[in-house]
């Protein structure tokens, strides 16, 4: 069965089920373009919005640094957004596959806008070159259950490292606030933080609409996982107290924005679903 024909029955509608093409844009509200980005992974893409200021753009969140994502925003630029600047970039968290792209827009002029705690993780990351594992991250990988050989050939290898796939950050941002207001697209919208998924992940509302990152899915829930550096964290309490303080907040008028997947209304049931099954998926 087609999971948004079930979604659909649940209450979980996406009015626009097809997602733009790659290079192009759909315009999901006036002054308001969704464009995907691809993902060398099994999620092979990433939603990001560009929001119409006038004399520019406000783009939320940029997808990965790569040559080809980087190709596709000089065609998006030229074509879609019709040559007009990128203003400001903001980022929704600190994840690479909305951060990446971050710095290589500073270096064209635009703004950058993140919650403090997001930029001070993609900055510190950004700069944490490894070669192979640290002693913390071993440690970790033996207490999670890691078998002895995989453990040997693990600490020879390379480590995924932040700077394989975001763009060097410059010093300079503009830190969001919780429950602050910002003005972008023509609309005026009310920052509130999440998090689990991402410390002080930034959601935008405004009327009936919400861009929602990471944090407001539509049909699988966001990984929920922790640092080595801080085996006694609790993500999952912290995302599941996210969801209950959007509860109230949260109508079936609003269509919901997401980084990844496709724009739904439903959100007060599908808040409920991540609640009542703790998550519903792994992102």
């Amino acid at each position: 069965m087609d999971s948004r024909a079930a979604d659909s029955r649940a209450g979980i509608r996406h009015p626009f089920p097809d997602a733009p093409a790659e290079g192009a844009a759909l315009e999901i509200a006036p002054g308001i373009l969704w464009l995907r980005l691809p993902l060398p992974m099994a999620l092979d893409h990433v939603n990001v919005y560009a929001l119409d200021d006038g004399d520019g753009w406000t783009l939320v969140d940029t997808g990965l640094n790569s040559k080809r994502s980087r190709e596709l925003w000089k065609a998006l630029l030229a074509g879609p957004l019709q040559g007009r600047p990128v203003r400001r970039v903001i980022v929704t968290h600190h994840h690479p596959d909305h951060v990446g792209l971050a710095g290589w827009f500073q270096a064209r002029g635009a703004q950058l806008l993140m919650t403090r705690t997001a930029w001070l993780y993609a900055r510190m990351l950004v700069l944490d070159e490894q070669p192979t594992p640290t002693p913390q991250a071993m440690r970790f990988y033996q207490r999670a259950g890691l078998p002895a050989q995989m453990l040997a050939t693990r600490a020879t290898e390379r480590p995924f490292n932040f700077c394989d796939v975001v763009a060097p950050m410059p010093q300079g941002f503009a830190a969001l606030a919780d429950g602050g207001q910002i003005r972008m697209g023509g609309r005026n919208w009310t920052i509130r933080f999440g998090s689990g998924h991402a410390p002080d992940h930034a959601t935008f509302w405004s009327g009936d609409l919400i861009l929602g990152g990471d944090q407001l899915l539509p049909a699988i829930s966001a990984n929920i996982g922790v640092y080595p550096t801080e085996p006694e964290a609790d993500p999952l309490r912290d995302w599941l107290e996210s969801c209950r303080r959007f509860q109230p907040l949260a109508t079936d008028r609003q269509l919901v924005l997401p980084g990844h997947k496709t724009p739904f209304t439903g959100l007060p049931l599908r808040l409920r679903q991540m609640i009542d099954n703790n998550w519903s998926g792994v992102l």
